[in-house]
């Protein structure tokens, strides 16, 4: 064991204090932009300290993008991949912990492997799939010669087809289908006594009772850190919208705050609006924030009986 020292605690003291400094100094110097004119911003040397702009230039933000629209599609996003990560996650955990076949082992660690394939990684074929989801069947419809025979019997040409660009489902399948939350719940899963599994035979209950009456209340606090984390990976998810949505109504916010900080072809070389865009990268973070700040203490808890 280290023995506690003045010394010591003063050097770790020291080293948290700087640490908190390096992480709270770009955001102050986002607020302080957010406050300013863009003159003030761009003035040398850089004028530290807040302005009197702020309202002004979170209302020039919130209006000239429309983020009314891209906040409810990136709440409808976020809200998406949360609730289908955690139903998905939480059934596949379940048919790998407490159903006894040969391939629960081989099928955890295929899912386990598609942790170190993110998004961006897989990003072409999930977009060749999204804009014809039904491509696999007509692959397998015709290499297995059905699609000829269907053809020569009814004289109509089977061509599957299911565009999911531009569309909610598009924006959110692709990020519900990753191992994260399956890995937690089978953590937690492993944890459930083989006791509690046993009484709930003896007192009849199937397989989706047990889920549902005792392991989705068992796993409130699971469910809640789950959602923390999948609420902010939904809610700032930038490249993969950028790629599939072309419609306006479909934009989300991370999107559209890219979007403030024009390059010099679309500028005309003009300097960019800092200021608009340091509001508006304001307004994108306040619902993460709310979220993670009303969720915290269940957050940790889940955390913490994910690990036991």
């Amino acid at each position: 064991m280290i023995e506690r020292t003045p010394a010591l605690n003063i050097a770790t003291h020291a080293i948290l204090f700087l640490g908190l400094a390096l992480l709270l100094f770009p955001m102050y110097l986002v607020f302080v932009a957010a406050s300013q004119t863009l003159q003030d911003v761009n003035s040398i040397p850089a004028k530290l300290w807040f302005g009197d702009q702020f309202w002004v230039n979170l209302q020039e933000a919130w209006i000239s993008r429309d983020f009314r629209t891209k906040f409810v599609n990136s709440l409808i996003v976020a809200t998406g991949v949360v609730v289908g990560k955690i139903v998905i996650a939480a059934m596949t955990a379940f048919g790998i912990v407490f159903f006894n076949h040969r391939l629960r082992m081989p099928i955890f660690w295929a899912v386990f492997i598609t942790l170190m394939l993110p998004l961006e990684v897989r990003i072409v074929p999930t977009y060749a799939v999204a804009a014809n989801a039904l491509t696999p069947f007509q692959t397998i419809l015709d290499a297995s010669g059905l699609s000829w025979l269907l053809e020569k019997a009814s004289g109509i040409e089977v061509a599957l087809e299911w565009n999911l660009l531009n569309s909610y489902t598009g924006l959110i399948l692709p990020l519900v289908a990753t191992a994260t939350g399956t890995f937690l719940y089978r953590q937690f899963f492993l944890t459930i006594p083989d006791e509690l599994v046993e009484a709930a035979k003896m007192d009849g209950a199937g397989p989706l009772r047990f889920l549902r009456d005792i392991l989705i209340p068992l796993s409130v606090t699971n469910m809640a850190a789950l959602a923390t984390i999948m609420f902010v990976v939904g809610w700032n998810q930038y490249l993969w919208p950028l790629l599939i949505t072309t419609d306006p109504n479909y934009g989300v916010v991370a999107v559209e705050l890219g979007r403030l900080v024009p390059d010099e072809n679309t500028t005309g070389g003009d300097i960019p609006q800092w200021h608009v865009a340091m509001a508006g990268t304001l307004i994108v973070m306040i619902p993460p924030i709310l979220v993670v700040i009303l969720m915290q203490r269940w957050f940790v808890r889940g955390l913490i009986s994910t690990e036991k």
